[in-house]
Formats: C-alpha cells, sequence, structure tokens
C-alpha cells in the first residue's frame, strides 16, 4: 500500500501548519499529551466533541456573545441535537473582523474586468448596502435572493443581509424562469438581486428577461436592485419594484450594525439538485456553518491571513458559500465569472499566476478536461505562490492525481475533498500534515463521526458501502423550508438507519483512514447482485484518448439489471467495434469482468445537472421510459432526447 504513497509533507510545512499550532493548543488546553499527530486528535475529537468544538471556536476566535455551556443538548438525536443554545453571534461580524487595507477580493471576469476591494472598503461598501436594505424593510428572519453571477456585489449583499439577521440565498443566472421559480417560490424573498447580463463562453447572456418571468411568480418580493453588470444602459421599465445599484445603495457611508442571533438562525438556504422532483430548500444555521468552514478552512486547508484563494464555482454551488468564508480568516478571496475555458483552457492557470494564488479549488471534471485537451501549466506558468489544489465535485481518478503531479507542480498539496449542500461542508477532506494517496482522500474531518456501513448497517474497512455520520455536529441543516414536522429533512438522510445520517455516497474507507469515493449510492450499478461504483467504471473511461465524457447506468433486463455506458466522443469521431474493445478491454483490465458494460453506445450530449454533475439518475430515468420530474434543474435538457427510445437497448 505504501508504494501509493504519491506526496509527503515537508517537515517545515508540518511545523508551519495551523494544525501543527492546533494540536499544541489542545495538548496546552487539555493537558492530553497524546495529541501530536492527526489520528489521536480524530479520535478526541469524536470522544470528545463538546470539548473538541469550544477548542476550534477559540483557536479560531469566533466573535460571540452569552453563554456556551451547554455545548450540546440531546447529543444522542440526529436530527433533534443542538449546539450552543444560548449563543448569538452574527454571522457577517465574523467575516467581516478584519478592517484594514489588506485585500478582501480580487475579481476578474471574461470580459476583462478587474476589480479589488480591501477590507475597509468592503465594509463601508456593506454598510451602504445594509442600510439600504434596512430602508427597504428588511428584517431579522427575511430571506434575500441573489440571481448573480460570481461577482463582489454578491458578496456584498449577502454580507449586508446576514448583518441584519436576513437569510441569504443564490442560484446562479444559467438557470432558467422555473429552475429560479422552483427554489425562490418556496422561500418567498422580500428583496431579490441580480445582474442585467453576465459574460460566459465569449457570450453575453442577458438576465432581465428571464427576471420579468420571476417577478410575474414570486409576489413576495419587493424591491428588485439591478447590478449594471455589462456596461450597457439598463433597461428597467417593467420590471416592478426596479432600482439600479447605485441608486439603491446610496454613496454615503453607513456604520454597520450587526443584529446577534441564536447560534442555529438561519442563514442560508441551498438547494437539492431537484432532478427528482422540486428542490428541497436546506437551511444552515448561522453558528454552525461559520463553526465548520473555520475548521475546515484553517485546520484542513492551512489557510492563513497571506494566502489568496480561489475556487472555480457558481453562486449555486455550495463552494461558493465555503471560499466567502475566508474572509473569517482574513484571506484574500479571488473570484472569477466566466468560462474556464474561454478563450482557452490555460485561463484559470492564468489567474492563478496573474493573482498569485496558493490556494486553487476546481471540479474533477475540469481536471479531468484540461488534461485530455494537452494543458501542461508545469511547462508554461509559474504557479509560485501555489501550495494547495482543491477538487471537489465529483471522485477524483487516480490518473488524475498522476496528472497534477506530473503537468501541473510536483511540490503542491493536492486535495480531494468530498461533502455536500446538504451540509455545506465536508464529511472527507484534506491535511497539510498528511500524505497524499493515489486516488484517496486523506482523512475524515475532524469531529466528523464518519463510517462506512454494509448492508447490515454495520461499519467496515476496506470494503465499499455506504458513507455515514454516526454522531451530530455542528453543521447539520436546521432543517427543511416548509417542513414543520420535519418528515422530508428525516425522509432525506435518516430513513434507512435512524439516528445515522446517510449520505448517498458509495465509498470506503481504509485500514490507514484515507477515503474512496465510488460515486452516488443512489446511483450504484447492482448487475448480479454485486454493488458498482459508476466513479469505478469513469475512471478507466476517461483513459480512452478518443472518449471525452460518459455516463454508465444500470438497465433493468430479464429479471436483472446490466450496466449499459454512453460516451460522447471527440468531434468527428464515430464509435464502432473496434473503440468499443478497446474500452472494454481498459474497463476489464483495470476493474473486474462485471464493470464491462453489456452495452456501449455513443451519445452527442450528456445531461447535467446546473452546477455541471452528469446526471445519472435522468439517465436512468429516461432509458427505462420515465418521466424525468424537474428538467428545469438541467442545464442541457435537451440532451435527453438522445436517451429515448434507443433500439439497441432494445435486445
Amino acid at each position: 500500500m505504501e508504494t501509493e504513497r504519491i506526496w509527503t509533507p515537508s517537515e517545515e510545512r508540518i511545523e508551519r501548519s495551523n494544525l501543527n499550532r492546533f494540536l499544541r493548543f489542545a495538548r496546552e488546553e487539555t493537558g492530553n499529551e497524546d495529541l501530536r499527530r492527526y489520528a489521536p486528535l480524530y479520535d478526541y475529537s469524536i470522544a470528545h466533541p463538546e470539548r473538541f468544538w469550544t477548542l476550534v471556536w477559540d483557536f479560531c476566535g469566533v466573535r460571540a456573545s452569552g453563554e456556551r455551556e451547554p455545548v450540546l443538548v440531546d447529543g444522542e438525536r440526529m436530527p433533534g441535537a443542538k449546539w450552543f443554545p444560548n449563543v448569538r453571534l452574527n454571522f457577517a461580524q465574523n467575516l467581516l473582523r478584519y478592517k484594514d487595507d489588506r485585500p478582501a477580493l480580487v475579481f476578474r471576469n471574461e470580459w476583462g474586468h478587474r476589480r479589488q476591494y480591501t477590507y475597509a472598503e468592503l465594509h463601508a461598501e456593506v454598510g451602504r448596502v445594509a442600510h439600504a436594505l434596512r430602508e427597504a424593510g428588511v428584517v431579522a428572519g427575511d430571506r434575500v435572493a441573489g440571481f448573480l453571477p460570481n461577482m463582489p456585489e454578491t458578496v456584498i449583499a449577502m454580507l449586508a443581509a446576514t448583518s441584519l439577521g436576513a437569510t441569504w440565498s443564490s442560484c446562479s443566472p444559467d438557470f432558467g424562469i422555473n429552475g429560479v421559480v422552483d427554489r425562490f417560490g418556496q422561500i418567498a424573498p422580500k428583496v431579490l438581486f441580480t445582474a442585467d447580463a453576465y459574460p460566459y463562453g465569449g457570450k453575453t447572456h442577458d438576465c432581465l428577461d428571464r427576471i420579468r418571468g420571476v417577478l410575474d411568480r414570486i409576489p413576495s418580493i419587493e424591491r428588485l436592485v439591478v447590478i449594471p453588470y455589462s456596461g450597457q444602459p439598463l433597461r428597467l421599465q417593467g420590471l416592478r419594484g426596479a432600482v439600479a445599484w447605485p441608486e439603491f445603495a446610496d454613496s454615503v457611508e453607513h456604520a454597520l450594525e450587526f443584529v446577534p442571533t441564536p447560534f442555529d438562525h438561519p442563514v442560508y438556504i441551498m438547494y437539492s439538485s431537484g432532478t427528482t422532483g422540486a428542490p428541497k430548500c436546506i437551511v444552515h444555521g448561522a453558528g454552525g456553518t461559520l463553526l465548520q468552514h473555520l475548521k475546515e478552512l484553517v485546520l484542513h486547508t492551512d489557510l492563513k491571513r497571506e494566502d489568496r484563494i480561489f475556487y472555480y464555482t457558481t453562486c449555486g454551488w455550495m463552494m461558493w458559500n465555503w471560499l466567502v468564508s475566508g474572509l473569517a480568516v482574513g484571506a484574500t478571496v479571488v473570484l472569477y465569472d466566466g468560462s474556464p475555458f474561454h478563450p482557452d483552457g490555460n485561463v484559470l492557470w492564468d489567474l492563478a499566476d496573474e493573482i498569485g494564488i496558493s490556494v486553487f479549488g476546481t471540479s474533477a471534471k475540469w481536471i479531468a478536461a484540461i488534461e485530455k485537451a494537452g494543458i501542461r501549466p508545469r511547462e508554461t506558468h509559474k504557479l509560485t505562490a501555489l501550495k494547495t489544489i482543491l477538487s471537489t465535485g465529483s471522485p477524483l481518478a487516480p490518473e488524475s492525481f498522476d496528472y497534477v503531479y506530473r503537468d501541473v507542480k510536483e511540490r503542491v498539496l493536492l486535495s480531494s475533498i468530498s461533502g455536500g449542500t446538504d451540509i455545506i461542508s465536508c464529511f472527507a477532506l484534506g491535511a497539510p500534515v498528511l500524505p497524499v494517496y493515489r486516488g484517496e482522500l486523506q482523512c475524515r474531518g475532524l469531529g466528523m463521526k464518519v463510517e462506512v456501513l454494509d448492508d447490515a448497517g454495520q461499519p467496515v474497512r476496506n470494503a465499499p458501502g455506504e458513507l455515514a455520520c454516526l454522531a451530530p455536529f455542528p453543521s447539520m441543516p436546521v432543517g427543511f423550508w416548509n417542513d414543520p414536522d420535519g418528515e422530508k429533512y428525516r425522509n432525506a438522510y435518516f430513513a434507512r438507519i435512524p439516528n445515522v445520517w446517510c449520505h448517498g455516497d458509495y465509498a470506503e474507507l481504509t485500514d490507514r483512514n484515507t477515503v474512496i469515493i465510488y460515486g452516488r449510492s443512489d446511483a450504484t450499478l447492482n448487475p448480479g447482485g454485486v454493488r458498482i461504483g459508476t466513479a469505478e467504471i469513469y475512471r478507466q473511461v476517461e483513459q480512452v484518448h478518443e472518449v471525452l465524457e460518459s455516463v454508465a447506468v444500470g438497465q433493468k433486463w430479464e429479471g436483472d439489471e446490466r450496466v449499459v455506458l454512453f460516451v460522447r466522443l471527440r468531434e468527428g469521431l464515430t464509435l464502432d467495434d473496434g473503440l468499443r474493445e478497446k474500452i472494454r478491454q481498459q474497463i476489464r483490465a483495470n476493474t473486474t469482468p462485471r464493470h464491462v458494460p453489456a452495452k456501449i453506445l455513443q451519445v452527442a450530449d450528456i445531461p447535467r445537472t446546473i452546477s455541471g454533475k452528469i446526471s445519472e439518475i435522468a439517465v436512468r430515468d429516461t432509458i427505462h421510459g420515465r418521466t424525468v420530474k424537474n428538467t428545469d434543474a438541467l442545464a442541457n435538457p435537451q440532451a435527453l432526447a438522445h436517451f429515448c427510445n434507443i433500439p439497441d437497448l432494445t435486445v
């Protein structure tokens, strides 16, 4: 197993890490001299959750009032446990603890716009917008929504809303009218922020025509604030309650007044993908989100004030919320709006060199795509400041680990991380004091009692099973919106095993406490009764040069299930028997005969969610003739037509 180690931190890196400082702090505070490495610290965090989370609180300097005791009430209940019930805090105040001339936000976009805000300037901007929201009648508990690109005004509007105790919710501007209404229509926002347009792939995409349709169907919106992003004259006629951003937030400076709220006060409403019905509105509490993000950013990501942290994300993905919490550390948060492939696949590496990004976050899909495109940043870019690369969204293939260390940078920590919108954070992620093993996530998150369970619900090692969390943690959802008795919430995570969070990932926990993610368990293949994670197939198919991307699903067939693989090929190529055999050989040689698809078919496009994840469930439902319940959750619903009435699937 040791031969799979692909990177080891230097003694200097370990010594200088926040995690190493935290270990010293924990030893001093607890008197426990065993807390010298990650493994005993993890065990301590699980055995003594109340003490562990107060250590994180003190080490990261959470700003709050009230009594911290009791830390945890009803800690044996999932759901139902309550953290820090006597504490009051303000989320925005913790993100705006700095007010100096260090850069807080650095922004670039596909149009070539360049902006920067210091912490002092950000503080002033948030004060102006918060005052305007208060004048518009926004109070604690109201919802404020953003139909926005990843731009500074999005961060400012979120901080302004949460400074008042309002709840922020956002989705990216590539959603259609129905997709927006399916989300914001459920939570009835009082104020909606939008841009007039946004850039992507060399084109300008209008937002205001869709906003007209949104306003017609969400009567709760009293004020629409439009950001003149494109530089073109604003067309606000016919938009109910519309005002331009410069007029809404006047130029007079207004002191920020932070409204204290309970620890579990709703700060964010996030949404499930919605491919199996109306999106679930997942409510996250201010204190739990803050504490969990600080733990992950400071201890697991090793984020410091001098760092510049970037994640390629839209405002509809939880990684945006996670990224913005970097402000609480005083780091520089880098925002980019546009396609990661325009004008070519080097655009984000150009950004990394220009700005000096030290923590670079992206998706596994993007890493695989730039490798396919022949991008070799090690030969074309300096990447001097780069110390950590983060990857999430789907499992990072072992070959992508090879690519990063071979063609991007040798001396870099590559952390594949995994969690979800449901917890607005991670179950498994990286640590600067641990080695990296090819194809594996470095560790389970501190304070997260994560196990992999077999079909009998028992923890197993070195065998695939259901990723589960066996004890409460602070960033569990407060609940779902419009779910007064909690039934939807319980059914989503606790229906399979009472009092255990089943996350829906098919995973493996190794003897060295690393984690392997095989894919979503609800899309797990089951030919002949043997469970197979789709990621195991994708890892092999990605090695085939002719294939750009693929999707594997199980088709009910003759009382069993057979594996069907759909591939999208490079332009101008056609799938023939020779290429089918090449794909089968690649899968058979590196997995098992059961992984080899019974059918391999070519398609022109593959459906994916707005956040870019391939929707296996939508494909599976389509080939079985079932209606996909919510095509508005898909970025390219027209792709489903390629999977309808396929003659090859009838034989």
